[in-house]
């Protein structure tokens, strides 16, 4: 939040400032700081930290990803998109620590606030796909996938998509491992005593 309020004071310092300067003659430095002021206005709807945690996760350094998106403590206070982004990062970055529900809720928060960009689309739905593979919503998984192959218009993830699909597949239905825990996975033993 002090970063906020500190954003708000240097855009209205910059902007007086840039009055002042045209009012005084300084012509030249005027339109000079008017690209420095827009700077400063920029930062209210594009957070540096989001920005340079994405460009860190596309260059696969997650470690510094993950290091610039907990920096930022009130994701709330951002624009909509924004807020979904840092929502998908802390999804994507942190899916073993925070486990799966935590993830999934993250990822659906995420794509209900909306991602700009296809690929990142793409991206939150065949990780929610995988989620719910593994907690054994099959249908729901397959459905998931063929949303993240229309999202996937580059192509770019037709192989773990494809695999995705392939493994779910093969894998037994929640039934069929349910009758496998009853039949074999139920045998009582003596107590030792």
């Amino acid at each position: 939040m002090t970063a906020f309020i500190i954003r708000i004071v240097l855009a209205l310092v910059a902007a007086f400032f840039n009055v002042y300067l045209f009012v005084s003659g300084h012509w030249g430095w005027g339109i000079f700081f008017i690209f420095i002021t827009a700077l400063i206005i920029l930062s209210f709807f594009r957070n540096e930290n989001m920005i340079l945690a994405l460009n860190q996760m596309r260059v696969g350094n997650q470690d510094k990803a993950k290091a610039y998106i907990n920096k930022i403590t009130h994701p709330h206070l951002l624009p909509k998109k924004q807020h979904g982004y840092i929502l998908y990062l802390k999804a994507v970055l942190g899916a073993q620590e925070l486990g799966f529900a935590t993830s999934e809720q993250l990822l659906r928060k995420a794509i209900n606030l909306g991602l700009r960009q296809k690929e990142d689309n793409a991206v939150a739905r065949m990780h929610l796909a995988g989620i719910c593979a593994q907690t054994g919503r099959r249908p729901e998984a397959l459905a998931l996938l063929a949303e993240a192959k229309k999202h996937d218009k580059n192509g770019m993830l037709r192989d773990q998509i494809k695999m995705l699909q392939q493994q779910l597949q093969m894998a037994p239905s929640k039934n069929q491992m349910r009758m496998a825990q009853m039949t074999g996975g139920r045998k009582k033993t003596p107590k030792m005593r």
